[in-house]
């Protein structure tokens, strides 16, 4: 994993930390998308591959995913288990770019994010993501 990012409701700038408590059912402690009582399906955990956010020239966290991950093809990972360090987590379906997110950025970056932007995803089995963990299909 390349970083972590978390945001604050109603604040547009994310922060970068080295780790986060993953909270199965709920999300990430300390997040925006953190439900306290219970993350509806596919909404307490975003990844997306640092090599496409490299590709279309952005920093990691400004595709607004909390994961940023190197080395796994990230769309295959919808409808799959998989770990993130001891985390457990389950593929729920891509997470498409918005319009959201191209006024954060740039216009185009819904068509170049188009199927690519990353994935929603449920955590299963929490504990603490750290920088550096490996995502490993299950």
């Amino acid at each position: 994993m390349v970083t972590i990012h978390l945001g604050a409701p109603d604040v547009p700038e994310l922060w970068t930390v080295d780790s986060v408590r993953a909270v199965a059912g709920k999300g990430l402690e300390g997040d925006r998308h953190f439900h306290e009582d219970g993350a509806p399906p596919g909404q307490a955990l975003t990844l997306v591959a640092a090599e496409v956010v490299d590709e279309v020239e952005l920093q990691p966290g400004e595709t607004r995913r909390q994961l940023t991950v190197r080395g796994i093809d990230v769309n295959a990972l919808v409808g799959k288990r998989f770990r993130v360090g001891d985390v457990e987590c389950f593929g729920v379906e891509l997470c498409e770019p918005c319009s959201h997110l191209e006024e954060m950025t740039r216009p185009g970056i819904i068509k170049a994010l188009a199927h690519r932007a990353g994935i929603n995803a449920d955590i299963l089995v929490g504990g603490v993501i750290h920088i550096g963990d490996p995502v490993v299909e299950l």
